[in-house]
């Protein structure tokens, strides 16, 4: 199926048969962890003699999961991230589709050490509801990194005022976070993305934790971003882009 879509008065075509999955999941088996989250766990329902396990003599499987969106997959997250009210990202999400442009980049390094992305480094950034940032180098070892205590790259405030400025309401990332691993809770980043707390952009997100396969080209995308109703400040996403064609 094809659908038709325009961007900035310009006519583009997207098959939704070539959809490209960004998503990590949820995983007992996956290593990615970021802000020491516990691991994943889940266990079979106990109750009295009945195991929720058919393995185990159960009628079906039925499992509780514990876990962290911001540590363990792949999550979209709105300002309540930030906020003294744990606003909803379910209840503020509601642009679930829109056109996206993806841009590679390889982090600058600071004297201190910091691995950065700076408002420089956007090269020909385009007018999108949404932005997606690829770090170079990419490998597919990025779905399973421990990135607790290693301070990962992150965005200078000033590459977010730029995105902003630019338009960008929903940020997608393939980093734990757009701030630095420990400032001190400035939250810089985050705080200048939302305009928090002055007047809050409600329907923005950061989606973090994402994987972008090197089959996808720098360039415009149709987003289908899927939030989990989770009535929290963040969730488990799946964000799905597929290729504009100019016609």
């Amino acid at each position: 199926m094809k659908v038709s879509v325009e961007h900035n008065g310009r006519p583009f075509t997207a098959d939704l048969s070539e959809g490209i999955d960004l998503s990590i999941p949820v995983s007992v088996n996956g290593k990615l962890n970021a802000y020491h989250a516990k691991p994943v766990r889940m266990e079979p329902f106990v109750m009295g003699n009945w195991i929720g396990e058919v393995k185990q003599g159960g009628s079906v499987n039925y499992r509780d999961i514990f876990f962290n969106p911001h540590g363990n997959c792949t999550h979209t997250e709105c300002v309540g991230h930030i906020s003294e009210t744990i606003y909803s990202v379910n209840r503020h999400f509601k642009q679930f589709h829109c056109v996206a442009q993806l841009i590679s980049v390889e982090p600058l390094r600071l004297d201190n050490g910091d691995a950065v992305i700076g408002p420089e480094q956007l090269v020909g950034l385009q007018q999108t509801d949404a932005v997606i940032i690829r770090t170079l180098p990419n490998t597919v070892e990025k779905r399973n990194r421990n990135y607790s205590g290693t301070n990962p790259p992150y965005l200078l405030k000033e590459t977010i005022e730029k995105l902003v400025v630019n338009g960008c309401k929903h940020l997608i990332l393939d980093l734990p976070s757009i701030d630095r691993e420990e400032d001190g809770g400035q939250l810089l980043g985050h705080k200048v993305f939302w305009n928090y707390p002055e007047n809050p952009r409600m329907d923005c997100t950061v989606t973090e934790l994402a994987f972008v396969p090197n089959a996808a080209k720098d360039g415009l995308y149709l987003l289908n971003l899927q939030v989990a109703p989770f009535e929290n400040d963040a969730a488990p996403s799946r964000p799905l882009i597929f290729p504009l064609k100019a016609v």
